[in-house]
């Protein structure tokens, strides 16, 4: 049981009013171009793509982010290359295009300035070009509009950051505890200095509210300051020899080269709640970031390698999915995988990794319920459920997915949390005021919402708030409340993955627990209770790794987070979290 709360900073950040210098659909074009690719000639620039005439915010966003990527003295950029993909059309249809906001524009531009966005991998300490010069696009989930081309790394790439790994290793390991510790400090700090910019970039890329962006950072950085600490605490144990002249002994030791394959959800966090750990213990790491949302993975690379972090300890690559996933498992260098996403693909890891025999870490899907009971204080059970419901729009592993209420406060919540559900603000991440939901991921994660709501509702769910796409267009979805759900309809039985709230009327704490119980995901459990005793009794009889008590965001650095049933193996955080990264030698 944890009650945590995740504390955002509460920070503003001004707007720069910057005004668009260049005029004309023409010139528009061939600077997009240029900027784009970097080291084209100007003749080559002369041909314009069909992807760039066709979707303006390629051009408009990527014009100014990559001039200044090119400048950067931190992240030179002097080998992009032109994508395998491209065709050739007139300049004429640039006229169609539409550009980035002011607002998301400015951003980039300041991020590229400052040599926070990179377009390269990172392998054996050098910025690195996907090797058949193929790229794809990063997009702003907000707006649709392209942020830059990242390289489309696949095996080659993949096998060459495992050597290089599988070499640091040697070096890394053999560093004292005290030398990893002030690296992984000096990383942290690195961190911390740059939380507005690993915000801003989070919030072009992922589409969160800056504050929740900015927050998610500090949650990130804080395993990296939590880990520091803990790699000078890794204790062997000595056991009492059953002969009179032997000593046993436990040593804890690197377990080696560590393959990690992170969501997009938590761009950092989920980074550094893995990475941090496994570099306190003297491992390496090959990080693979999720295609959608690879460069604040890429930019906190850039700060551990500033921060003294060897070349080869840390490694980033991305692109083609199944076969980055694919040479991670087959090489026998690679002695662990951890990873966060579907339960469908962790599934696939687990059997892949059978066949050299890796260690495996899982954290997987959730279906988590979260209870009210008559007893509970009203007004922490809305602002509770608000938390784990809507953050990140929904699309968290622990967001409450079915909200079951006793019928006595039906009637007193289900008005009440509407009510607070309607007041909240859907807006682009940079948008004046405070924004409560951003959009979805992408078109995949709005139409399955949309078909989850709409399969309800032909069910006989009613809306009381909400219950479609919102106004905004693009991926942005109202927040919503439905009623009179049913066991039968698809939104009990899997992950929403949005900002929908279905409510659940049960009768004893008996059947609450039995309906909470029933599904083969077992991460994170929320209930609302007055009652001391109620609050053990159900928290020991729930099947789930967290169970939070009165508390909607239950989430941190010092306390393990993991599930059980189908929601994965192993944790992550705590001094717990250490343990996934060692093996135990035993000496006579």
């Amino acid at each position: 049981m944890l009650g945590v709360v995740y504390r955002f900073i509460d920070r503003v950040v001004a707007k720069d009013k910057v005004k668009e210098k260049h005029s004309g659909a023409a010139a528009q074009v061939l600077e997009a171009k240029l900027l784009r690719y970097s080291i084209l000639s100007e003749e080559e620039a002369y041909t314009c793509t069909a992807k760039e005439v066709n979707t303006c915010e390629a051009m408009a966003s990527t014009r100014i982010a990559k001039a200044f990527n090119r400048r950067s003295l931190t992240f030179l950029t002097h080998h992009h290359r032109l994508s395998a993909s491209t065709q050739p059309r007139p300049l004429a249809a640039a006229i169609f295009c539409r550009q980035m906001s002011t607002d998301a524009r400015s951003v980039a531009a300041r991020l590229s300035s400052s040599g926070f966005i990179r377009s390269q991998g990172f392998i054996g300490g050098k910025w690195t070009d996907a090797y058949d010069g193929k790229t794809i696009e990063v997009l702003n989930p907000a707006t649709g509009e392209v942020i830059t081309n990242i390289s489309c790394m696949g095996a080659r790439e993949t096998n060459d950051a495992i050597a290089s790994a599988h070499d640091a290793f040697a070096s890394w390991s053999k560093r004292t505890a005290a030398e990893r510790s002030k690296c992984l400090r000096k990383w942290y700090d690195l961190l911390m200095a740059h939380k507005e910019e690993l915000g801003q970039l989070m919030t072009l890329e992922q589409g969160k509210p800056l504050k929740e962006a900015i927050g998610e950072v500090n949650y990130g950085a804080s395993f990296v300051e939590f880990f520091a600490e803990e790699a000078k605490r890794v204790y062997g144990d000595i056991i009492p020899a059953t002969l009179p002249d032997r000593r046993l002994f436990v040593l804890k030791q690197p377990v080696g080269v560590v393959g990690a394959i992170t969501p997009w959800n938590f761009p950092l966090a989920m980074i550094t709640r893995k990475v941090a750990p496994a570099l306190a213990c003297g491992c390496t790491v090959v990080v693979k970031p999720s295609e959608l949302t690879p460069l604040t993975a890429l930019a906190a690379a850039e700060l551990a390698f500033q921060a003294g972090i060897p070349r080869g300890a840390l490694n980033v690559v991305m692109g083609n999915a199944s076969e980055i996933g694919d040479a991670l498992l087959a090489s026998p260098q690679v002695r662990k995988i951890t990873f966060t996403g579907s339960t469908a693909v962790g599934k696939k890891l687990m059997a892949g990794a059978a066949g050299t025999v890796k260690k495996v870490s899982l954290e997987l899907g959730g279906n988590a319920p979260c209870i009210i009971f008559d007893d509970a204080d009203l007004d922490v059970a809305v602002k509770g459920t608000l938390a784990s419901k809507f953050r990140n729009s929904g699309q968290t592993c622990v967001c409450a997915n079915r909200v079951l209420v006793q019928e006595g406060i039906f009637e007193k919540f289900a008005s009440a949390f509407s009510k607070a559900v309607e007041s909240m603000k859907v807006g682009e991440g940079f948008a004046e005021g405070a924004i409560d939901v951003g959009p979805l991921i992408n078109d995949a994660a709005l139409h399955k919402v949309e078909s989850f709501v709409q399969d309800a509702i032909s069910k006989g769910a009613k809306v009381l708030t909400g219950g479609k796409k919102h106004s905004l267009g693009m991926t942005f979805y109202e927040p919503t409340v439905l009623t009179d759900v049913k066991s039968e309809m698809h939104l009990s039985s899997a992950e929403i993955f949005g900002p929908v709230a279905p409510l659940q009327k049960f009768k004893t704490e008996e059947e609450a627990i039995h309906r909470a119980n029933d599904t083969n995901a077992g991460l994170a459990a929320y209930i609302f209770t007055t009652n001391m005793q109620r609050s053990w009794r159900v928290s020991e009889a729930l099947e789930y790794g967290l169970v939070g008590v009165n508390e909607g965001l239950i989430s941190t650095e010092v306390a393990p987070f993991g599930g059980v049933k189908q929601s994965g193996l192993g944790r992550e955080g705590s001094k717990y979290g250490m343990d996934e990264y060692l093996e135990k030698i035993q000496t006579l």
